[in-house]
């Protein structure tokens, strides 16, 4: 079991991170509203082995704060973020809302997953990439932390 003191599955943490990259993808490919496609995933066998209110809590913050997320990656990003591989675009999301809005989830620990998830479902440097430009969100989001 990889649960910490505060009672959080890490590893039920880690699929449904896996499980929000690939819903966020098909939101991003579909232009369904979020709510469906959580219900479509909610539905999936594997899920219930994923922490369910962490995945939709990444899903809605996402949906809900897309445009200041995609604000903040602008400026690391070597091109326009629609034009970002969907996988990318996808994991550069999530990983930037939790660095904006998770401050309980360690930066180190939020860039290793992008990295992570991006190698899973990416092309085959897209995990580089992410990697890259999350790095530089982390020093600016989370500054304190990143010196610390």
């Amino acid at each position: 079991m990889h649960a910490r003191p505060e009672g959080i599955d890490l590893a039920a943490r880690s699929r449904a991170r896996r499980r929000a990259l690939q819903a966020l993808y098909a939101w991003q490919l579909s232009g369904s509203h979020m709510n469906a496609v959580i219900e479509q995933f909610r539905h999936e066998q594997d899920m219930e082995v994923a922490d369910l209110d962490y995945f939709e809590d990444l899903l809605h913050g996402v949906e809900k704060n897309v445009d200041a997320l995609d604000a903040v990656l602008r400026p690391h990003l070597d091109r326009e973020v629609g034009e970002v591989d969907p996988i990318e675009r996808a994991a550069l999301r999530l990983a930037a809302y939790e660095l904006k809005h998770r401050p309980d989830v360690p930066y180190r620990v939020v860039i290793n997953e992008a990295i992570e998830v991006t190698k899973r479902f990416g092309a085959d440097h897209g995990h580089s990439y992410v990697n890259g430009v999350l790095d530089k969100v982390a020093a600016e989001l989370r500054a304190v932390e990143k010196r610390g």
